[in-house]
């Protein structure tokens, strides 16, 4: 139990150090990078599926290469002229459809002739379905005078969430369009595009900020016109709630903190039915029926040509035309498929959840195969989870970040398990190799080295050292003051032995009052010279035996060397041994 609770302590202090350490270096800049593209996988994994159907009834009549190259050579000239709009815009419109929304900049030109304007500018007045594009921009005021835009255009906001800043969404300057179509319609709306760091598009502003007012997307536009006509519902003011959430009648709409939604993607180029514009101004300038229908749809204008510089980046797609981003931006509204991302803390929370699974997994079990199978296993489920939310529920729920803590808390408790085992190892070898009560080498201990320095010194040519050593008169003295103070001197004896010698020596228990010191790489003319010093010190002390009584001891000491003494561990004992009794039988308290 003792254990578990270090490897927890240990595992926690080792996260939080990485938390730290994650938050002080800028790391959570690289892990939303990283999250970003495991949300383009899913994307395009989804997409490939054919779970997401596109809504048929929205098409775009697109300016592509083709229609591009056709009104160059019909009208010499690049934008189309307005009143071709206007004439365009009838025909649509007589076949009923639901909506016509311009994804281009109705601006003022040199080369747009006054009555074209006009033309365009009443079929705006005249149909109340028709929808104009408009951006903002921080243009310098020295270079462009920002413009006054009548309150219809704007909306009334009311933002209870503490996360959403729309500060990255407020703008200095306006582009503004033609005054005539501002002054006939309200259903302008902008625009402007979020990118992400890496270049592409995930999300677009719902709502933009210009000279203190809140303006809406284009789609966001055209789409609460469609709730509208079909829902009834036309608010006055627009809530977001403290979850961040925009409240429209039955739908709920995330804005993540920038103040974008994030949009849900049908697939690549060519999702939604694309009409080229050059076959319908065909089928205009000539009298003749048009192939396709209009009646009931959503219509759309924009570029998808190359060269008119209005193509993104998506997740699911490297080239994709901004109308069709539009396109996507109403369908998400429709259906109310926006993605959602899970709150921060509710994706810590997992990760915390599915690390401590991984930490309890390694501390529990013996076999690093079967862990990290475990901690493989799991996480898989976990992705597998992810991938099927967003797929059925529109909820984009983390990867990287419990990834990336299960990986630490996978790691940290590995190596904090080997150093408790390491630890446990010493110990172990520790108790095996030491005696109880002296605290020095036992004597299974001295016989291991002495091999050990036989061997090395055959093959170095060095001598080594043996003294061996043994307390005068010890069982008179266990019979004198009991077996407690014999411990105690033993002990205390020990200590000094050790500190009398170099830390490469050896000094073990041999056995019962005797012990032993070898002195690797050391002649006997020094081991003597070390005996002697021992035994002197060892005689002028007074060893303490209890609270209040204190005595003095000495020793015997036997000295023996390799290779005078002998060639094998036994020969080399039995010297230092021979010398250890003589020394008794001349006295005691000597050296021989």
């Amino acid at each position: 139990m003792l254990k578990k609770i270090m490897y927890t302590l240990w595992i926690a202090m080792f996260v939080l150090f990485v938390y730290y350490t994650a938050r002080s270096t800028n790391f959570n800049t690289f892990l939303d990078a990283v999250e970003n593209k495991t949300f383009d996988l899913r994307q395009s994994i989804i997409v490939n599926s054919g779970y997401k159907k596109a809504n048929k009834n929205i098409v775009i009549v697109a300016i592509d290469d083709a229609s591009y190259e056709y009104i160059l050579e019909k009208y010499g000239e690049w934008p189309l002229p307005r009143d071709i709009y206007a004439r365009i815009i009838d025909y649509i419109e007589a076949q009923h459809p639901k909506s016509i929304a311009f994804d281009l900049m109705f601006v003022k030109s040199l080369r747009s002739k006054p009555g074209a304007d006009k033309a365009l500018a009443d079929a705006f007045k005249k149909y109340d379905n028709i929808y104009a594009a408009m951006n903002f921009d921080n243009q310098s005021v020295d270079v462009r005078k920002p413009v006054e835009l009548p309150q219809k255009l704007s909306i009334n906001l009311t933002n209870y969430s503490q996360e959403i800043d729309f500060d990255a969404l407020s703008f200095l300057n306006c582009r503004s369009i033609l005054p005539e179509i501002i002054a006939n319609t309200s259903n302008i709306g902008i625009i402007n595009v979020s990118r992400a760091d890496d270049g592409i598009l995930r999300k677009m502003p719902i709502f933009v900020k210009y000279q203190g007012e809140f303006y809406p997307q284009l789609a966001f536009r055209l789409g609460m016109g469609l709730i509208r006509q079909e829902e009834g519902y036309n608010p006055q003011e627009y809530i977001i709630d403290r979850s961040s959430n925009l409240l429209l009648n039955n739908r709920k709409v995330y804005i993540d903190k920038d103040g974008g939604v994030i949009l849900n993607w049908y697939g690549p180029t060519g999702t939604y039915l694309q009409i080229p514009l050059y076959r319908l101004i065909d089928a205009i300038e000539s009298g003749q029926k048009f192939s396709y229908n209009f009646s009931n749809k959503i219509v759309y204008f924009g570029t998808t040509a190359s060269s008119l510089f209005d193509i993104k980046t998506i997740p699911v797609s490297k080239i994709y035309p901004g109308v069709e981003v539009q396109a996507t931006y109403v369908n998400n509204l429709l259906d109310n498929s926006f993605i959602t991302k899970v709150a921060k803390p509710v994706t810590v929370t997992l990760g915390i959840i599915l690390a401590v699974i991984i930490g309890y997994l390694v501390i529990n079990i013996d076999s690093a195969a079967i862990v990290t199978l475990s901690f493989v296993s799991v996480y898989s489920l976990y992705i597998l989870f992810a991938y099927f939310i967003m797929k059925y529920h529109n909820l984009w729920i983390g990867i990287v970040y419990p990834l990336m803590l299960g990986l630490i808390v996978f790691v940290s408790a590995f190596v904090v398990k080997y150093i408790i085992k390491s630890r446990d190892f010493e110990q172990q070898y520790l108790l095996a190799t030491t005696d109880g009560l002296t605290e020095l080498y036992n004597h299974r201990y001295f016989q291991e080295q002495m091999k050990i320095l036989v061997e090395q010194s055959k093959r170095y040519d060095i001598p080594f050292s043996l003294i061996i050593i043994d307390i005068d008169y010890f069982k008179k003295f266990n019979d004198t003051f009991g077996h407690q103070a014999g411990d105690a001197v033993l002990r205390q004896v020990a200590q000094l032995l050790k500190q009398s010698v170099r830390s490469t020596d050896i000094v073990c228990r041999y056995g019962g009052e005797e012990m032993s010191i070898l002195l690797p790489n050391t002649s006997k003319e020094v081991s003597i010279t070390t005996a002697e010093k021992i035994c002197k010190r060892v005689a002028a002390k007074r060893f303490k035996l209890n609270n209040y009584q204190e005595s003095n001891v000495t020793i015997s000491l036997g000295v023996s060397s390799y290779p005078e003494d002998g060639e094998t561990p036994a020969s080399i004992i039995d010297a230092a041994d021979k010398r250890l009794y003589q020394s008794k039988h001349n006295g005691r308290n000597q050296v021989t």
